[in-house]
């Protein structure tokens, strides 16, 4: 049975589809449908078939895809409806930090923040305006269906009969999957090096003081990527969610204030106080980070090459070498890497950074690389050895080798059909009504008594 799902848009492509739309189609926006007080318009289903058509997923012809949309969008509709209803709500602040997190991976992915406003001929702000209830809409989704599904549970006996209900030639492949651990070392940076960013710092600090804007010298000189472009704006952050050292420092500012030199893990910084609301507080600030020399940089990579050959001599096991000598926060893991996309240690191909998977598919399980250069979190140059802990082979899924995953399949089946029956229920209890234009569309839900009227 099709799986019912938020149909979440990729913000890109979904922009790309709303400047499509418009040189496409001359069309006089109408009302399609109607849920509860949701409103589902004839753009919302051409933004998302052109960007359907844009990635090539156009399957059995254009007015399937269209009513395929369409009740996709009724689900979500049926979804916020209850949402209102239940009074669902999240703050501005979980709002920025995921419109954030959207925009710095399209960055990423069109190479700078100029790029991507030249591509949209909109500032960032402005492009952040445009989808912040967007994104607000769907994070309250998110919510009631896992509140939907949250107390789902499944028992062993469940899995397997799943599993043993799947026909043959429909069980998936199961790709290469490595499990791969990393010891780093970071270079010191020099006292000297440490003193002039300081003085630098110091001096902007003056001029700030004596009158100078504080958001033009961020532009200028702060070396944080993701908040000079905006004069050094963080944004609203919580307790616990900033560096320490810097969240101690500006709950404690006034508004306006300027303060000293802070120092946390990302380098120094001085910091102005925007607004406080509450346990929130908004500032700018102007990052610097001491330079890491040449010959501490190939110090590092001398250590590490005999940290390697130890390991390759039998001398120390990987394990030993993590606790001894890496300087990985994470090393208690046992220096085994976390996958972001699963949260396990095990990653497919397309998981992994292209640099990480160039040097881990010539190793050998067992066999770690030489240094390798990467940059850490705080975008500081380092050098790590790669271990290859494990590699699978690709393989039809079975239980042996695939429990958890089969076992994912098999919960994510049960939240479905909690859904499906949410669904059934939930129609018969809301107002619906549906242009009779979409009365020949085969629903997977009987949404209204007859297209064109609605349930009461």
């Amino acid at each position: 049975m099709k799986k019912f799902r938020i149909f979440f848009l990729d913000l890109f492509l979904f922009v790309t589809s709303v400047g499509l739309f418009a040189q496409e189609s001359a069309v006089i926006d109408e009302i399609v449908a109607v849920v509860g007080n949701k409103v589902i318009l004839l753009s919302d289903i051409e933004n998302q078939y052109i960007q359907y058509r844009a990635q090539g997923n156009i399957r059995g012809g254009a007015e399937q895809t269209k009513c395929a949309i369409l009740e996709s969008l009724l689900f979500n509709k049926l979804l916020l409806n209850q949402a209102d209803i239940d009074s669902v709500e999240v703050t501005d602040k979980q709002v920025e930090s995921e419109l954030d997190r959207r925009i710095k991976y399209f960055i990423q992915q069109i190479g700078s923040k100029e790029k991507l406003e030249e591509y949209f001929k909109k500032s960032l702000n402005e492009i952040k305006n445009e989808f912040r209830e967007i994104i607000r809409d769907q994070m309250r989704m998110e919510m009631v269906q896992y509140n939907l599904t949250k107390n789902v549970k499944i028992t062993p006996t469940e899995v397997r009969s799943y599993f043993k209900k799947m026909p043959s030639d429909s069980i998936p492949m199961v790709n290469s999957e490595y499990v791969i651990g990393q010891i780093v070392k970071k270079p010191k940076t020099s006292l000297a090096d440490e003193i002039e960013v300081k003085e630098k710092l110091r001096a902007l600090r003056k001029r700030i003081l004596e009158g100078e804007n504080f958001a033009t010298l961020a532009v200028l000189y702060s070396e944080d990527p993701a908040t000079a472009a905006r004069g050094g704006e963080v944004g609203l952050y919580g307790r616990g969610e900033l560096y320490p050292e810097y969240e101690a420092v500006a709950f404690k500012l006034k508004e306006g204030e300027i303060s000293d030199i802070v120092q946390t893990k990302a380098g120094y910084h001085i910091i102005q106080l925007i607004e406080r609301r509450g346990d929130y507080v908004n500032t700018r600030h102007i990052l610097m980070t001491p330079k890491i020399s040449p010959e501490e940089l190939q110090k590092a990579a001398t250590f590490l090459d005999s940290v390697a050959q130890l390991i390759n001599n039998k001398k120390i096991t990987f394990e030993e070498a993590v606790d001894k000598f890496s300087d990985d926060p994470n090393k208690m893991n046992g220096g085994l890497m976390i996958n972001p996309v699963t949260g396990t240690t095990r990653f497919e191909p397309d998981h992994l950074d292209p640099k990480v998977f160039y040097v881990i598919d010539k190793l050998e399980p067992g066999q770690v690389s030489g240094p390798v250069p990467f940059k850490t979190d705080e975008g500081k140059d380092a050098y790590r050895l790669l271990y290859l802990k494990e590699k699978s082979k690709p393989h039809r899924a079975n239980l042996k080798d695939d429990y958890d995953r089969i076992q994912n399949w098999a919960l994510e089946y049960k939240k479905d059909q909690v859904l499906q029956k949410w669904v059934k229920e939930r129609i018969r209890q809301t107002y619906i009504f549906i242009n009779p234009a979409y009365a020949n569309c085969q629903f997977q839900h009987q949404w209204t008594d007859r297209t064109g009227e609605d349930y009461k």
